[in-house]
């Protein structure tokens, strides 16, 4: 009997912050191909895997990593062979992963999948650590974006002036490198250098760290800091605010 592979979105970094259903997926998996964001990593501190095979396909940027056919080829193989399969990735599947590329992978061989959404660090970072995306009467839209291509970069989609104009919160992931550039192109794009940006790293895990800054000196700031992947930031108005 083939199974349908479930693609579970762990939520943004604490283990408690997953879904019940993502829970239960787990709890009935036979096989979890697990990434190294979100709750894939406290695995042991929440689940029995005695039972069960536990395959680490990290896919770490700037490094040597497994690459995305192969673990298309592993979800695969094992739903074939008739066991419970879970693809357990940190955030939401969809929100700048490869979610459906592997759920297309899958159909192509005929293989059933069901999603399990997760909960965006892109947003739920910032408001654990007293940021909020949104604020009536100052903004009402935001915008997730991925800094992992710095700006002027030929396989870049972003349009960073756009966003500049936008009025829009902005809210960065896998934006650390880049940090310096977004800033300036965003500053060329006409947004003010004073703008506020709130950056958490590490965001709900014990290594959280957090900094408040400008646009104008969030390049140095980060290096000053030494502050490192993984991260969020979130640029515009709501960054400036306080808790009480």
């Amino acid at each position: 009997m083939n199974y349908p592979v479930t693609l579970v979105g762990g939520g943004p970094g604490a283990w408690d912050l997953i879904t019940v259903r993502g829970l239960r997926a787990l709890e009935a998996a036979d096989v979890i191909l697990a990434d190294h964001l979100g709750p894939a990593a406290q695995l042991e501190q929440f689940l029995d895997t005695s039972d069960k095979l536990v395959i680490d396909v990290s896919k770490l940027p700037y490094t040597a990593s497994i690459s995305q056919e192969k673990i298309n080829a592993l979800l695969i193989e094992h739903a074939r062979a008739g066991r419970r399969v879970v693809r357990l990735k940190g955030g939401d599947p969809f929100v700048f992963g490869r979610g459906f590329e592997e759920v297309q992978a899958l159909a192509a061989a005929g293989v059933a999948c069901t999603v399990v959404p997760g909960v965006t660090s892109a947003v739920a970072v910032p408001g654990l650590a007293g940021t909020p995306i949104t604020q009536r009467g100052m903004v009402h839209a935001f915008t997730v974006v991925s800094g992992h291509l710095p700006p002027g970069h030929p396989r870049s989609l972003v349009d960073w002036s756009a966003l500049a104009a936008s009025g829009a919160t902005l809210s960065v992931i896998m934006g650390v490198k880049n940090a310096g550039a977004i800033a300036q192109a965003l500053i060329d794009g006409g947004l003010a250098a004073e703008t506020p940006v709130a950056l958490i790293q590490e965001g709900t895990l014990r290594g959280e760290r957090r900094l408040r800054t400008t646009l104008g000196r969030l390049g140095a700031d980060i290096a000053a800091q030494g502050i490192a992947p993984p991260a969020v930031y979130v640029i515009g108005q709501v960054a400036g605010l306080q808790e009480g």
